[in-house]
């Protein structure tokens, strides 16, 4: 991967780059809700009540769950990943921005050149592959930053990069008043980014707050894997 990578300049880099996925395919009319567990200081809780909303209402969903995470949580892991209603997504093995010349996003350091990328990617694929007896299909890199050159050592490894179209929690920082609003506003076809390591946040009650109306509404909420 260094060979084929090592010499190239990226163009582009931040949320919305080549490669990356923020939409689901044209004409679909459902919503897909995305959680990401970073992991790491701060960054170990489990938002039970988020998932039990999830399962009491039978709404699928994908999550992203980074190496540090599954490590701090394993008994929460075994049960998501057991649970078909969710699917289990690469979030990284130290959550980092994924680069291959050290760009940064929201002050945390990216990984400074493709050897970096490919273990920030690689390293957490192989954990969650010997877990779950088979290799994860999608990848979010901390932050969800990338460049168009780290997006390429993505899928060489057989992994497709989602990002989002709605920020439904502002990156577990917003009240839950903002993300019933955020959420409920989703329209059709949008990837809803929210995280579940952050119980006691606005996440939770938030989610709870708009899910009920868009399921009257006959939305309908899908896994990426379902749809892509």
């Amino acid at each position: 991967m260094v060979r084929r990578y090592g010499g190239a300049a990226p163009a582009d880099w931040g949320l919305e780059v080549p490669g990356v996925i923020t939409e689901l395919p044209d004409g679909q009319r459902a919503t897909a809700l995305t959680f990401d567990a970073c992991g790491g200081p701060g960054g170990n809780g489990y938002d039970a009540a988020l998932i039990d909303f999830l399962r009491a209402h039978a709404v699928p969903a994908t999550l992203f769950l980074n190496a540090r995470w599954i490590d701090a949580n394993p008994d929460a892991f075994d049960q998501l990943a057991a649970d078909p209603l969710f699917e289990i997504g690469n979030h990284g093995t130290v959550h980092r921005p994924l680069s291959v010349t050290g760009r940064s996003a929201y002050g945390i350091a990216g990984t400074r050149d493709v050897g970096e990328a490919y273990d920030e990617v690689a390293g957490n694929a192989q954990k969650l592959a010997g877990l779950l007896g088979r290799p994860p299909r999608l990848f979010r890199s901390g932050t969800a930053h990338y460049d168009d050159v780290a997006t390429k050592v993505v899928a060489d490894l057989g992994e497709r990069v989602v990002g989002f179209s709605v920020n439904g929690d502002g990156g577990a920082t917003l009240s839950a008043a903002e993300v019933r609003r955020e959420v409920a506003a989703a329209p059709a076809g949008a990837i809803v980014i929210g995280h579940l390591n952050h119980p006691g946040g606005g996440t939770a009650p938030g989610v709870a707050a708009a899910v009920p109306g868009m399921l009257a509404a006959g939305r309908r909420f899908v896994r990426l894997s379902d749809v892509l």
